[in-house]
């Protein structure tokens, strides 16, 4: 969700290399009969992807994260996510602890495969919540806590600068596993201590934002995403939240060197200021910034309401409500993830979001929950009864009772 792939993906790009362009569209020759009549080259094979897994796109660089995030998702609206995607996320994890955006071979697992701080600690919090796989969750925080950096926050890959984003979601995951973060130190730094600096003052451009790094030449400048992602993070917050305590907007102060909950006020501030015209965040990709960013829209409810409450993320909910429909289903479950976890902070139903069912749509991109698996069985037994439903019918019918107060009042399984 913080980082949404964007700057993870640009990250593995550049460890990558040549891999990169993999993911451009198929140039391959088409299956046509060649001019000479004798047949040309078939084109290859469209690519196939474990059916455990949640969406039909090339997960080389967010498997992990957007299996996390859907099972993440479910659970806070009560849904089991089927056995075999547990599974496949458990078996994405190397030796040592860490995991890879994606592995194709789950037995290749050495040196040279990218293990990252993101994948792994969405991995963290998902499993937590999922509960039964404690010696995994284990495993990957000890990972996490062996590449952490001496100014006490996280890059994306193992021995990469410090980034808001990446240190904020293993906040969440030492969070979600019991650990407190403040005491996870390098050199005697904490997470938060890398947080407070990558954020702004509150005088000039960004005031009281994040910026994701510093640049080249040492400067912070105000990035939405990792506003919202270190508003989280410096709560201690991880991926899922629930409505904070009504609190009304602070204003960004700056009181020396900030504490991490000023921060996180600090970068609220930001963030309302930012959302108080259209309700939405712009993209700050070239060529698109006049377009809307659904992503960091939903991150930033997520992290308001964190804050301070469901009513400081209003307009920016609604917004999403009326406007992020075809994006979810562009997008497919990490977006649909997003979304049920901004309902899930604000209070929102997100059986009804906007009129959309975002659970029956997150569920329809992966394998069959198992308590919508569980609810389908129950009712195949019911009709199974050696009477049959129509039996049921029959009798309603005689005493006048109709087929239709029959068919409403039927008990059903949970909504899938």
């Amino acid at each position: 969700m913080y980082v949404r792939r964007s700057a993870a993906v640009l990250a593995a790009a550049v460890v990558i290399g040549a891999a990169a362009p993999a993911i451009a569209a198929d140039s391959s020759p088409s299956a046509s009969p060649s001019p000479t009549g004798s047949p040309s080259p078939s084109a290859p094979a469209k690519p196939t992807y474990p059916a455990e897994l949640y969406g039909t796109t090339d997960p080389t660089y967010d498997g992990v994260w957007r299996q996390s995030l859907a099972m993440l998702a479910q659970d806070t609206v009560g849904v089991k996510p089927a056995k075999g995607a547990v599974d496949w996320l458990v078996g994405q994890q190397c030796t040592d602890g860490g995991f890879a955006p994606y592995r194709a071979d789950a037995a290749a697992c050495d040196a040279k495969t990218l293990v990252d701080t993101n994948s792994t600690a969405a991995a963290v919090q998902a499993l937590v919540a999922l509960g039964g796989h404690d010696a995994a969750a284990s495993k990957a925080v000890t990972w996490l806590k062996s590449v952490q950096n001496k100014d006490g926050g996280w890059g994306y890959m193992p021995g990469g600068a410090s980034d808001t984003n990446s240190t904020s979601v293993v906040i969440g995951a030492l969070a979600a596993a019991g650990e407190k973060p403040a005491d996870v130190r390098k050199d005697g730094q904490s997470a938060y201590d890398a947080l407070n600096k990558l954020a702004l003052p509150c005088k000039g451009d960004g005031a009281g934002a994040f910026a994701f790094q510093p640049d080249k030449k040492g400067k912070l400048l105000a990035n939405a995403d990792a506003t919202a992602a270190g508003v989280l993070g410096s709560l201690g917050k991880g991926l899922v939240v629930s409505p904070g305590k009504e609190t009304p907007a602070a204003d960004c102060t700056d009181g020396g060197y900030p504490s991490s909950q000023q921060a996180a006020v600090n970068g609220a501030a930001y963030l309302t200021e930012a959302l108080a015209k259209d309700g939405h965040l712009t993209s700050a990709l070239p060529g698109a910034e006049d377009q809307p960013d659904y992503g960091n829209t939903a991150d930033a409810v997520v992290a308001l309401a964190a804050l301070s409450g469901a009513d400081a993320a209003e307009k920016p909910l609604r917004w999403l409500e009326q406007n992020s429909a075809k994006w979810a289903k562009q997008s497919g479950p990490a977006a649909y993830a997003q979304l049920i976890l901004a309902a899930h902070a604000t209070g929102a139903d997100p059986r009804d979001f906007g009129g959309a069912d975002l659970v029956k749509q997150l569920n329809a991109t992966g394998p069959a929950p198992q308590a919508a698996a569980k609810a389908t069985n129950e009712e195949k037994k019911k009709d199974d009864s050696p009477f049959g439903v129509w039996w049921y019918v029959g009798i309603f019918l005689v005493v006048g009772i109709g087929i239709g107060f029959l068919l409403s009042g039927r008990k059903k399984g949970p909504q899938a």
